[in-house]
């Protein structure tokens, strides 16, 4: 499976309630896409978050996001690490 990170920049003021909530509908449905989120971060100043995941396409994983009701606005996937 490939890995992405996304980015949302539309949650000023994301706080690590809403963050978690956030994260947790995307798992709740990850399966039905072969979706796994590995992990989410946010910066309430900048209302930027970020969510790491592996699946099968960006489509995928925006279709997830779309149905928990935040789809990204940016995503890349992940070719080289270090």
């Amino acid at each position: 499976m490939a890995q992405f990170m996304d980015v949302h920049t539309n949650m000023p003021g994301v706080t690590a309630e809403a963050l978690l909530e956030a994260h947790r509908a995307d798992l709740a449905i990850q399966g039905e896409e072969s979706v796994d989120f590995k992990s989410a971060w946010g910066d309430p100043v900048t209302g930027h978050v970020f969510c790491l995941s592996e699946g099968p396409d960006k489509d995928a994983i925006q279709r997830i996001h779309q149905r928990a009701g935040h789809p990204y606005d940016e995503i890349h996937e992940i070719t080289v690490t270090a």
